[in-house]
């Protein structure tokens, strides 16, 4: 999306206590316009400063408030990439003032020197802990920013401050959002939990989350088996997903491999045959897309599907202990927003809403093909494909 100064950046730039939380619904503009302001002081700095931002883990980061930082620099084409260290994640402006980018799971930045400005990028990700940290290492101001999907430690602990300002944004004071990415937050105007916290940017409880408790690792343990991938097709408005699901210690481990717009057939098949050989079992609503992978050397299923096999399979994976790496920032996402559809009243209804539903897709087709039933055979057909496994039970 190009780049354009907005109602949201001149809220924020007008922000002036030491702790500015920016509170906010989807598409508001809350990091870009705080990354934006960032830029903006460190090019008119008179004494050199270090500029802190930081997020729940470094794929998080990268993936988000960096890809924003990157973007407004070229875009308004300030980017010199001379002055941009690759390997320390920083940017030094014709100042002198620096801007670095670290993630909450680093100690030694955490606890590292002290800095000027600190940038706490969806911080209801954030253990206050880490939160008390680098506030006293830093000397001027933080900035936080979230989603106001329900309480955490900056309502008690931190909202009181005298020294403390909360601003709250919405949709609507990000001019620069595209008509039709409007139209469809306007749609869920009936959805009362989700139009409070998404919509108007206020606190609340969004009703309807499907999985809870899922812990997020730093990587898969070395001793973890692979037994499948997940696959759901996607292409112009939804992303391919691709899910690698292993075993270990009595639980679930899932590790993002695509999370892709406009892929073909070939390219899906392309990744999968870079990944460790394993099974795949993909939507079987689309059989001509399972047949042409297949013709490219994946083995590949499609998932079984029947009546009520959407709710059965949720159910079966609630039950299950899941790990996510961190690095599975789209999984992340998902897993935090998926979500029942709801009426007008805002009674849960029994069915998944479709927005966050891609890669929960296929981590569900491929789990239930293992958990689904406990006498559940490979077909004859895939046995010399998978070898060794392939004359086992499913779970094996």
């Amino acid at each position: 999306m190009p780049y354009e100064i907005t109602q949201a950046i001149h809220k924020i730039a007008n922000l002036k206590k030491r702790i500015r939380a920016v509170q906010g619904g989807t598409s508001a503009g809350k990091t870009l316009g705080i990354t934006a302001v960032l830029i903006d002081l460190g090019q008119q700095d008179e004494v050199p400063t270090i500029t802190s931002i930081v997020s729940e883990s470094f794929p998080h980061l990268k993936r988000g408030v960096m890809l924003d930082f990157l973007s407004i620099m070229q875009q308004q084409g300030y980017f010199k990439d001379k002055r941009w260290n690759k390997t320390d994640y920083t940017y030094t402006f014709e100042t002198g003032s620096k801007i670095e980018f670290f993630s909450v799971d680093q100690p030694g930045k955490v606890r590292g020197p002290r800095r000027d400005r600190l940038f706490i990028n969806e911080a209801n990700n954030v253990p206050y802990e880490t939160f008390d940290q680098l506030e006293v290492r830093t000397k001027e101001f933080v900035f936080l920013d979230w989603n106001p999907v329900s309480e955490y430690w900056f309502y008690d602990k931190v909202e009181k401050r005298p020294d403390c300002e909360k601003l709250i944004l919405t949709y609507k004071d990000n001019e620069g959002l595209d008509k039709r990415i409007i139209e469809a937050i306007e749609q869920r105007k009936d959805r009362k939990g989700w139009w409070q916290v998404y919509g108007l940017g206020e606190l609340g409880e969004v009703e309807g989350k499907i999985y809870k408790d899922w812990a997020i690792i730093d990587d898969i343990h070395h001793h973890a088996r692979l037994e499948r991938y997940g696959l759901d097709f996607g292409y112009s408005n939804d992303p391919t997903a691709i899910v690698a699901i292993y075993y270990y210690d009595g639980g679930y481990l899932l590790d993002e491999i695509c999370f892709q717009k406009g892929l073909s057939n070939k390219q899906i098949a392309d990744i999968l045959n870079n990944q460790p050989l394993k099974l795949v079992i993909a939507d079987s609503a689309e059989p001509k897309s399972i047949d042409e992978i297949k013709s490219y050397g994946i083995n590949i299923l499609p998932a079984e599907k029947g009546k009520d096999s959407v709710n059965n399979g949720i159910q079966l994976i609630q039950d299950q202990r899941i790990s996510v790496t961190k690095r599975s920032i789209n999984i992340i996402k998902e897993y935090r927003n998926y979500l029942w559809e709801t009426d007008k009243e805002g009674k849960i209804l029994n069915e998944p809403e479709h927005t966050f539903s891609h890669s929960m897709d296929a981590i569900r087709y491929g789990l239930n093909s293992i958990i689904k039933k406990p006498n559940f055979k490979i077909p004859e057909a895939t046995k010399p494909v998978l070898g060794f496994y392939a004359d086992r039970d499913i779970p094996f």
